[in-house]
């Protein structure tokens, strides 16, 4: 009787853990909805009362307004190109720098991981006008390697593998590799890089939604039409006088199905990387 009871309990408690996933699922995937409901619906229905929650029939014609005002594919491609880039680029810096701090040691190590760790609490609009400044004087304004060159440096980055390196890395790995006559750095392609593998699948998909969802430097750096990432694009299909929600929305809809797609990808490296960590 008592096991009955007990497995009772477990059973009730789990369809309780499960419900509310579920309906933490569903709240979460609302607003995706809505918005989808929106990019198929006139302008008029996003203020109409009772609010519509039923998808229309304007989807394909609200996207060819967006393809009429803007250059949509290539400020995707844009778009995809600079996160893509910054994403490789950052984890490269980032494993480097974690794998340094986590096991060598050299004069100023903590002070200068404590320096790169308050960097962290600085507003990224203070830094607007300095890198504004140093990316003119370097003469890539309104290119696509201006807008990439800020987000090379990421701290969060820097101490998420720092971290990950201290704690997955054995020091005793690392030792026989040197005695091995292993260099540094074939150490860290070849040892480091396959166990941190959960930790690139991590800060990928940290860091490629960040910079497709920034805004601010994006658009105080481009000024060219082609060379506009999407969220520039899709600023830019704004009107004082006329908003036209509808198709501003199905802009917006489209343009998430990319990062939907990436995110899935790198969660699905994400799920397989930790067992092959663990297997090795």
């Amino acid at each position: 009787m008592a096991k009955r009871k007990e497995r009772k309990k477990v059973s009730f408690s789990k369809v309780l853990i499960y419900l509310f996933l579920g309906l933490a699922s569903l709240l979460s995937l609302f607003p995706f909805y809505w918005m989808f409901v929106m990019a198929t619906r006139p302008s008029a229905a996003y203020n109409s009362i009772p609010p519509t929650i039923t998808p229309g029939g304007m989807l394909v014609e609200n996207f060819q307004k967006v393809l009429n005002q803007i250059d949509f594919f290539q400020a995707m491609w844009n778009s995809f190109l600079i996160c893509s880039i910054v994403t490789l680029v950052v984890l490269f810096i980032s494993s480097l720098a974690g794998f340094a701090f986590a096991k060598f040691k050299f004069p100023g190590k903590n002070g200068l991981f404590i320096a790169i760790l308050l960097t962290m609490i600085i507003p990224p609009q203070l830094g607007l006008i300095p890198q504004y400044f140093l990316v003119s004087k370097a003469g890539l304004l309104d290119t696509l390697a201006g807008v990439m060159v800020v987000f090379f440096l990421n701290p969060l980055g820097i101490f998420l593998m720092r971290q990950y390196v201290s704690e997955s890395v054995p020091d005793e790995l690392i030792e026989a590799a040197k005695l091995d006559g292993c260099s540094n750095f074939k150490i860290y392609r070849s040892i480091v890089v396959p166990i941190i593998l959960p930790a690139f699948a991590t800060l990928g998909i940290i860091v490629f939604t960040a910079v497709w969802g920034e805004f601010l430097w994006q658009f105080t750096v481009l000024r060219d039409p082609e060379n506009y990432t999407i969220q520039v694009a899709l600023a830019s299909l704004s009107n004082t006088f006329n908003i036209d929600f509808g198709m501003i929305l199905s802009g917006v809809f489209w343009a998430t199905i990319p990062l939907l797609i990436i995110f899935l990808l790198f969660n699905r490296l994400f799920i397989s990387s930790i067992t092959e960590g663990s297997v090795k």
